[in-house]
């Protein structure tokens, strides 16, 4: 028996982060149901070139895998009713809207842990659900620029260096998501009531930072590229 077996997830996202974790708890045995808008099912998947069909479909298959799907209009009335039918047993909610966008459509955790008070729902943006920064564009280079991460990658006396994988939306992102869920989960069992996990990929990045600022802390020093253990100095 998977450890999340039993449990009900329903993805409602247009971002292959709040995607991939949804995948890891459909990995660890929970059900999961993506919910898709039915003119774009798959629009998430925009990094690749639209003629790359084969490739569109090897990602979709990956960030989907273990989960059934439903394609719903929720800015229609009988779509909304129908998710809020779904969230009333679901045990998990994943959005990866805009900040404000699920509170427009009716389905933000206020009204639906009305419904469900054992709900654990999590929403993931790059900059939180509130704050100076919520309503702004962002992508993972600005994530980890912010959050400090890409100025020590790259040779010393370069430029920085984009890493080649995601690590604001995945590490910052999807990772922190998928622990928080699990913790509030863990949490519920306790008190038979669920929580709202709000994940801000830049704070997931600032999170991962905390070792090279203790250094910073402690003796002053600033981090520089190729001066820590990931630059191989010690």
């Amino acid at each position: 028996m998977l450890a999340l077996e039993g449990i009900q997830v329903l993805e409602v996202a247009q971002t292959p982060i709040a995607s991939f974790c949804a995948m890891m708890l459909g990995d660890f045995g929970a059900e999961v149901l993506k919910i898709e808008a039915p003119p774009k099912a798959g629009a998430e998947i925009y990094a690749s070139p639209a003629g790359e069909e084969n490739r569109r479909e090897a990602v979709y298959r990956f960030l989907h895998r273990n989960k059934k799907n439903m394609g719903l209009n929720l800015r229609s009335e009988w779509g909304r009713e129908i998710f809020l039918r779904l969230a009333e047993r679901a045990d998990v909610v994943i959005e990866g809207f805009r900040p404000g966008v699920v509170k427009r459509l009716g389905i933000d955790y206020e009204t639906m842990s009305q419904l469900n008070p054992r709900l654990v729902y999590c929403s993931i943006s790059g900059y939180g659900q509130d704050g100076p920064y919520r309503d702004l564009p962002g992508h993972d280079i600005n994530y980890i620029s912010i959050g400090g991460a890409l100025g020590i990658i790259g040779k010393r006396d370069g430029p920085p260096t984009i890493p080649s994988n995601f690590v604001g939306d995945w590490a910052g992102g999807t990772m922190h998501a998928t622990i928080g869920i699990l913790i509030a989960l863990l949490a519920r069992g306790n008190t038979g009531k669920g929580q709202y996990v709000d994940i801000s990929m830049t704070d997931g990045v600032i999170s991962l930072m905390g070792w090279l600022a203790s250094n910073y802390f402690a003796q002053g020093e600033v981090p520089r590229r190729e001066n820590s253990a990931i630059g191989g100095s010690f």
